[in-house]
């Protein structure tokens, strides 16, 4: 893969063997190669890309390493929101699909995606999705955003047939959208921990 990969997409590896630094002993049962794990927030000096795996109950998540020469495959969230995709989905019934679906509706003024068990329901055709389940949301901010269009994908999404969240990511980790409109400040979460912050594009010196 040339592209570095970011949190929240899902890589598949060339080997189950790949994923370092494990200790779940569920894993070794559960996870092959076949399925994706999803890059999440870390560093370390190896330079080796974070990532999460998933297990089959919702409280069985595992963090690891793998090298970046051994992702074959990447999806990320910005790929799970094609209109086409969501369609043709297995999962078009469900309500955080639909609720994906309403937002491509609208042309929004950032790239956005989904993520969470929905963006890995979508990816895998694993049905992790449920009628109750969430829709997690992603929104790429390389640069600060109208607070007028923020404020206006926040009340859509509030019209959604499902519980959604938005993270907006920035060049310096990711914040809730529902915190930053609502106080002015955030916990950005960032490689090397969270912080509150008010100014979540700009570095911390």
């Amino acid at each position: 893969m040339s592209a570095t990969p970011r949190p929240h997409d899902l890589v598949w590896l060339n080997r189950a063997s790949a994923l370092e630094d494990i200790a779940e002993p569920w894993v070794a049962q559960q996870w092959r190669a076949a399925l994706p794990v999803v890059v999440r927030r870390d560093v370390d000096d190896q330079a080796r890309v974070p990532v999460g795996v998933r297990g089959m109950k919702r409280e069985q998540r595992a963090a690891g390493w793998v090298q970046a020469r051994n992702i074959v495959r990447s999806v990320t969230p910005e790929m799970l929101v094609d209109r086409e995709v969501l369609l043709h989905s297995p999962f078009v019934s469900q309500p955080p699909v639909q609720g994906a679906i309403a937002l491509t509706l609208h042309r929004w003024p950032w790239s956005w995606g989904v993520t969470g068990s929905t963006g890995y329901a979508l990816a895998t055709e694993i049905p992790v999705l449920h009628a109750a389940s969430d829709l997690d949301l992603l929104i790429r901010a390389p640069q600060p955003l109208d607070r007028e269009a923020l404020l206006e994908w926040q009340t859509r999404v509030a019209q959604l047939p499902c519980r959604a969240d938005t993270q907006v990511e920035t060049p310096y980790g990711a914040f809730a959208l529902n915190e930053w409109l609502r106080d002015g400040r955030a916990l950005l979460k960032t490689s090397r921990g969270a912080r509150l912050t008010a100014t979540p594009w700009h570095r911390e010196e």
